[in-house]
């Protein structure tokens, strides 16, 4: 078990197991990492530049939510990610919109399948993961479209 992670476009989700212990989906392995899903976050946040705070502060700016938003970890890569349930929960984990395919219901639950097709249980209905997807897309949206516009000043 390791306590570094960085964030990466191979990372497919960070998902709890206990109070300080995340469980990291990437492409080809899945390993443990003796921290929270929400502290792995927030340190990437920073290692990638702006704190977690500034992060969630941004989003509310440029998409106008406030509970349960998306997080643009790393912009050069587009990585941004949104969580399954409230941040302050310890239960809250943590999907790569960069990695995402698609979702479906299963019993109260859902299924997310990633573009290597690795699927996931999460423990949050349908209803919630399409709110939250919109959010993240709307987040990346942004983002991408200012990056154009920056390209088209020069």
């Amino acid at each position: 078990m390791n306590n570094e992670y960085r964030i990466n476009t191979k990372t497919l989700a960070i998902i709890p197991i206990s109070k300080k212990k995340s469980k990291i989906y990437e492409q080809d392995e899945v390993f443990i990492i003796n921290k929270s899903a929400n502290k792995i976050i927030s340190e990437n946040c920073t290692y990638y530049g702006s704190s977690y705070q500034g992060r969630k502060k941004a989003t509310m700016e440029l998409i106008g939510v406030t509970h349960k938003p998306p997080i643009l970890i790393e912009e050069f890569n587009n990585l941004v990610f949104f969580p399954t349930s409230s941040p302050r929960l310890t239960d809250c984990g943590w999907i790569s919109l960069y990695n995402f395919e698609s979702y479906s219901p299963y019993d109260e639950n859902s299924i997310i399948r990633f573009r290597n097709n690795l699927t996931l249980q999460v423990n949050v209905s349908n209803k919630v993961i399409d709110n939250q997807v919109l959010r993240a897309t709307r987040l990346e949206s942004i983002m991408l479209r200012r990056k154009s516009d920056k390209k088209e000043e020069k």
